[in-house]
């Protein structure tokens, strides 16, 4: 598969035919790590839909240029797919985010639950989201995809309540409804929410006031799957029924 450059300090409104020129890191990596040759093809990307092919008409150690041979605007999805993740302990909600940007999702919020283990004040929030951001676009990196997810701000269940307007799926071990069992309706855009609780589950009182606010309770399967597993799973059924895969 061809190399795929992720810029987002790069314009990208060159025709076909044009050169684009490439530094800093992106490029870097590409020489020095890669080793991207001359004549190789090439995909470029801002992140936000936008999809450059191209060939390599010039290398050295931190500039890379490249001759674009096609351009294409991909939409950005409908439904949008958003991950709810609670906090973790160790790198498990990392492992999930990871995976959930592989698996298609386009924003991830990340969730202060009462059985949450991490906590996040004011000051580790803003490098908490700053550290999902760094691994969420190499994830979408690697994964060739034309949008990056959004990484939001760390919401409260009250917060998080608030959301239930949209198609918001609580994904609980207990609940009787299988996920692959809940009506989809295939005309409705609005976006589909999935939330995920922590390693001690998610709080009693916290599904109460996410099934006053709307959400739907479903479970996965029969057993009970870690953090840093379900959301990746729910995303790839979602993804099976919505006709994505």
């Amino acid at each position: 598969m061809a190399l795929h450059f992720l810029v987002d300090d790069v314009p990208l409104d060159a025709p076909v035919g044009a050169e684009i020129v490439i530094t800093g890191a992106e490029a870097h990596h590409a020489a020095a790590v890669r080793r991207v040759r001359v004549g190789e093809e090439v995909t470029v990307g801002d992140g936000r839909g936008l999809w450059l092919e191209a060939v390599v008409t010039d290398v050295a150690p931190k500039r890379v240029v490249a001759a674009v041979t096609a351009r294409t605007s991909h939409p950005a999805a409908a439904p949008r797919l958003v991950l709810v993740q609670a906090l973790a302990k160790g790198d498990r909600d990392e492992l999930a985010i990871q995976a959930a940007t592989e698996l298609g999702v386009d924003e991830i919020v990340p969730w202060q639950a009462a059985r949450s283990v991490s906590r996040w004040d004011q000051a580790k929030a803003a490098k908490g989201v700053a550290r999902w951001q760094t691994i969420v676009r190499e994830a979408a990196k690697q994964a060739h995809r034309a949008w990056v997810p959004v990484v939001s701000a760390p919401v409260s269940t009250a917060q998080l309540a608030a959301r239930a307007a949209s198609r918001m799926l609580v994904l609980e071990p207990t609940a009787s409804v299988p996920l692959s069992g809940v009506a989809l309706a295939p005309d409705d855009a609005r976006d589909l929410v999935l939330v995920v609780g922590p390693e001690g589950g998610i709080a009693p009182e916290e599904l109460v006031a996410l099934a006053d606010a709307g959400a739907t309770a479903a479970r996965l399967g029969t057993t009970v799957l870690r953090t840093s597993t379900a959301g990746p799973a729910a995303l790839a059924v979602l993804n099976a029924r919505l006709g994505r895969w």
